[in-house]
């Protein structure tokens, strides 16, 4: 299943998507949106690249970035809760994580949280992946496509 698959199944079930973004900068609604007809699910995305942004757009609370860090699991789930309720979507993926060039929040370089929303349910994945800044971060929205597909294939069934 592609990405034109992916939303072209989506739009048929009338649900929508939308992402929270910080490492990937933008690149997954952008991915997105090269998709003609993508404006019938793919609803927007937030670019939270600060904390402040993750906390005022996403709704990222203060205490999990000062316990957790930025990248976490903990961050990469409220972001895509945050974002799910401002945008207003029933599936949203949210990515967090290092690119680089050096460690953050003591993660090193390619450390990779990705969360995805689903309905009233949500869940992450953590990756450690390499390669150069570019590289990781195109390979993380790789990944936030592979792990929409499998939500989907896994919840095919409930929309039979």
């Amino acid at each position: 299943m592609n990405k034109k698959m992916i939303l072209a199944w989506l739009n048929h079930h009338k649900l929508t998507l939308g992402s929270v973004e910080s490492l990937t900068g933008g690149m997954f609604a952008s991915s997105a949106v090269d998709i003609p007809g993508a404006s019938s699910t793919f609803k927007g995305g937030l670019v939270t690249y600060s904390k402040d942004v993750k906390t005022k757009l996403a709704g990222v609370s203060k205490e999990t970035i000062n316990t957790y860090g930025v990248v976490s699991s903990k961050v990469a789930i409220e972001m895509a809760q945050g974002g799910q309720k401002q945008i207003e979507v029933d599936y949203c993926l949210s990515f967090t994580g290092n690119a680089g060039p050096g460690t953050q929040d003591n993660k090193p370089v390619g450390d990779v949280y990705i969360a995805l929303t689903i309905k009233d349910s949500c869940i992450v994945e953590h990756y450690s992946l390499e390669g150069s800044r570019n590289d990781i971060r195109k390979a993380a929205v790789q990944k936030g496509w592979n792990m929409l597909e499998r939500v989907i294939k896994e919840q095919k069934d409930n929309y039979l």
